[in-house]
């Protein structure tokens, strides 16, 4: 039977491998199984991929594109003056009298591309060459929790594939010793929790393995004093013994082969994360390029140079989260705050990838849930107004991976209302991603509940604007 690289659906040729397995009684341990297939699969790519890992930085909350990467005169003249909405374009939390607000920030030309960028981004600035900036998406919510789960899974109401899982369904994994999909949270869950990062519907080998953000990164890593990796080998072969014999009875399911997979994985991981996670023996230098051992920028420095060296071994995909950029008051403090935390940290990020050969086969994303509205209710005058919700407008940057570096595509209306130019659904977005890494997500589908499913939920475009 053909694969997916010839058109045919993957979870066609995936469960006839399943079953010819079953069907053969092959004594192969789940974690052979699961190499076997996802070590297939990673040769197999609809067309020649521009990236080969992605890295996904997450500002949950909704950072405000008039605030960041997308200057508005036009509010500066207008500052203060009643606005008044209708229609589609009411804002999320409208009640009362509304008013322009302009933004506090400065806002500079960076690089020879002149990209836009508020002045608060001091380090970033020096990337804006290798940047992409994309101001035409729109989403379909305000709702943070909704939000979340659609830019991360397509869906809006939680329960399908996160696009790491895809990913990593599609492509399979480089390192066998560590998951294809690990997510850095923040010390509290994104709204809507793990369902985040979920496998959905997909086999459960392929959800997103999240490292804690204090403490130990993984719980249990290292063996009980007194227990070998002789003894613990023993006890893995006779639990998979048993295992094996109770699935051979139960062929397909997939919560008993990753749980199976995962006491392999972690037996593996117990060899390699210690040396990918522990960054001590990374240079004193780096670790200050980082903001590693600064308050403001420790946390997400730790991330950022954690991702890198995740991609670097073969992590195939790794989301990173930063918040909460939900500004409704005091966008002043709170956003320029925000950007003082993550700036200097992704910067060094993508400045570290650059000169290690990788950004170019690594490709960075970077965006929150929904933009924000160019006027807010006064919430007291002065200098305490924020900004509420937009799906209308945002701003999605990408770095590496095959973008069209230095350059702005797309455009919102004077007032950031609105995407304009080059408006497209966050679902080209994510076919656009798919793209870049050699997927096609017309083919790649998992049938599930009488249908063939999809990451854009029912097709979408390439952004052919946005490709280098």
């Amino acid at each position: 039977m053909k694969n997916s690289k010839f058109g045919m659906d993957h979870n066609v040729a995936s469960l006839s491998r399943r079953e010819a397995l079953f069907g053969m009684g092959a004594g192969l341990g789940s974690v052979a199984f699961s190499s076997l297939l996802q070590g297939a699969d990673s040769k197999i790519a609809h067309h020649p991929a521009k990236a080969k890992n992605c890295i996904f930085l997450f500002m949950e909350g909704g950072p405000s594109h008039i605030d960041t990467f997308d200057p508005k005169p036009e509010l500066t003249k207008r500052h203060l003056q009643k606005f008044t909405r209708g229609g589609d374009m009411e804002s999320a939390m409208s009640s009362g009298d509304r008013y322009f607000v302009k933004s506090p920030f400065d806002f500079i030309k960076a690089g020879k591309s002149g990209a836009d960028m508020s002045a608060e981004w001091v380090n970033l600035q020096k990337m804006a060459d290798d940047m992409c900036f994309y101001r035409g998406a729109q989403v379909e919510s305000v709702n943070h929790p909704t939000a979340c789960f659609h830019v991360n899974t397509g869906n809006r109401f939680g329960g399908d594939p996160a696009i790491g899982s895809w990913v990593t369904y599609g492509l399979g994994t480089e390192n066998e010793n560590l998951p294809g999909f690990v997510v850095l949270p923040r010390n509290s869950y994104p709204q809507g929790g793990a369902g985040n990062w979920s496998n959905g519907y997909l086999p459960a080998d392929f959800q997103g393995t999240p490292l804690r953000p204090t403490g130990s990164p993984i719980l249990n890593l290292n063996p009980p004093r007194g227990v070998t990796a002789e003894t613990q080998r023993a006890n893995l072969d006779l639990l998979s013994k048993l295992n094996k014999k109770h699935l051979s009875n139960r062929p397909g399911r997939s919560e008993l082969e990753a749980r199976m997979s995962s006491y392999e994985l972690a037996f593996r991981m117990q060899t390699e994360v210690p040396g990918v996670i522990d960054i001590d023996g990374e240079k004193e230098s780096t670790l200050e390029s980082y903001g590693i051992g600064n308050a403001k920028t420790d946390s997400f420095g730790r991330k950022c140079l954690l991702a890198r060296r995740l991609v670097e071994k073969g992590v195939r995909f790794v989301q990173a989260y930063a918040g909460n950029w939900d500004s409704h008051d005091y966008i002043e403090r709170a956003h320029g705050s925000l950007i003082q935390s993550v700036d200097k940290p992704i910067a060094a990020l993508l400045n570290d990838l650059k000169e290690r050969g990788l950004l170019d086969e690594t490709l960075v994303v970077w965006c929150g849930e929904f933009g924000r509205t160019p006027d807010n209710g006064l919430r007291g005058g002065g200098q305490s107004y924020g900004r509420d919700h937009n799906a209308k407008a945002m701003t999605v940057w990408f770095a590496g991976g095959g973008t069209k570096a230095g350059h702005t595509i797309g455009a919102t209306d004077e007032i950031g209302g609105e995407a304009v130019d080059c408006v497209h659904h966050i679902r080209d977005v994510h076919v656009t991603i798919l793209n870049l890494l050699g997927l096609d997500d017309n083919k790649l589908s998992f049938y599930h509940a009488g249908r063939h499913k999809q990451l854009s939920q029912f097709g979408g475009s390439v952004i052919p604007e946005l490709i280098a």
